[in-house]
């Protein structure tokens, strides 16, 4: 059975981004897209790489008739999504794609976003939507707040070897490279070329950056105490991509085990024999997370290294991951496209 899907934000990259994979889905059908500030505008025009598809024109989400949508995927800024879901029918499955559901307490919520969360009851229904590590969750949840993708990243490296004991929980250090699309679509005078090419910098540096509020929600709740990890994410002139690399005190060929026993199963999810480095050239434009450990010259000190496209994993892949076990399909439909090289 054909299920109808819309999608909100579709004018933005991971909209976009949606679009390209659902295009291959077997068992999804786009019957909305909304854009609010190019409504009326026919996707060839927003998105000329996306003409060949027979797509619906983008409208407002107001002019949109989910009686006959079965699940939308939100995509639009935080503040923004929790206001718009919080008016949908409460029968319909959303995968919400913003930061508006990914922390558990409004409190978090209102220290990492400046404002009191506005929909406080569809906050505690949401259930965090790192697939790997939630899947019985997603597969009975109505509404799915999909993580961060720098969180996504460094909780690949991460998780498994918290809740094994391996680490040193108070020596964590994620230092992260991030490709320009994971700041959006809106024009921004520090995203001109000129103003961003030829160089890179660290960002919300200190303790500043939002997805540490997931980072403290999801490693404390799995070590039984508060964890803090040092984190700081740098901007690089690259359109597409991750790398995290994560440095933690503990040895390197037991995290390294405990990784690939970890992963072993995953679909998604590939750890690479110890030593080698991933590279986000190897997992563009696709749905795959590359996970390396290399040694420290120093005794009990390793690094893990993680890879993922930010659009795709770390996005819309996984959202369309998620979409999959709430409908009951198989979860890698519609996410077996090869990485584009070079």
């Amino acid at each position: 059975m054909t299920t109808s899907v819309a999608i909100l934000g579709a004018s933005g990259y991971t909209g976009a981004e949606l679009i390209r994979l659902i295009a291959t889905h077997p068992d999804l059908r786009i019957t909305a897209l909304s854009g609010e500030r190019k409504a009326g505008m026919a996707m060839a025009e927003v998105f000329p790489h996306l003409r060949h598809l027979n797509l619906p024109d983008l409208m407002k989400i107001e002019e949109i008739d989910f009686a006959s949508v079965d699940l939308v995927f939100c995509a639009l800024p935080h503040a923004t999504s929790q206001a718009v879901i919080d008016k949908l029918p409460r029968d319909l499955k959303i995968v919400d794609l913003s930061a508006d559901f990914r922390l558990r307490d409004p409190a978090a919520y209102e220290k990492w976003y400046g404002k009191p969360h506005a929909a406080v009851e569809l906050q505690q229904e949401a259930v965090y939507g790192l697939t790997e590590f939630y899947r019985d969750e997603i597969r009975r949840a109505r509404l799915v707040a999909c993580t961060g993708c720098n969180a996504a990243a460094g909780q690949y490296a991460l998780r498994p070897l918290i809740e094994a004991g391996l680490i040193d929980l108070d020596e964590i250090v994620i230092d992260l490279k991030a490709g320009v699309s994971g700041a959006g679509r809106a024009l921004k005078e520090n995203l001109l070329h000129a103003e961003l090419s030829e160089g890179f910098h660290a960002y919300s540096a200190g303790g500043i950056h939002r997805h540490l509020g997931e980072f403290d929600q999801e490693f404390s709740k799995i070590a039984g105490r508060p964890v803090e990890v040092q984190f700081t994410p740098h901007l690089i002139p690259a359109n597409r991509g991750i790398l995290a690399t994560v440095y933690v005190r503990g040895e390197a060929r037991d995290i390294h085990a405990t990784l690939a026993k970890a992963y072993a199963d995953e679909t998604f999810i590939e750890v690479l024999p110890f030593g080698e480095h991933p590279s986000t050239r190897h997992v563009r434009g696709s749905n795959f997370a590359h996970v390396g450990v290399v040694a420290d010259r120093r005794q009990g000190r390793a690094m893990v290294i993680v890879a993922i496209d930010n659009l795709t994993k770390g996005s819309s892949g996984q959202a369309l991951q998620n979409a999959n076990l709430m409908l009951g399909i198989a979860e890698e439909t519609g996410l077996m496209l090869a990485p584009c090289f070079p």
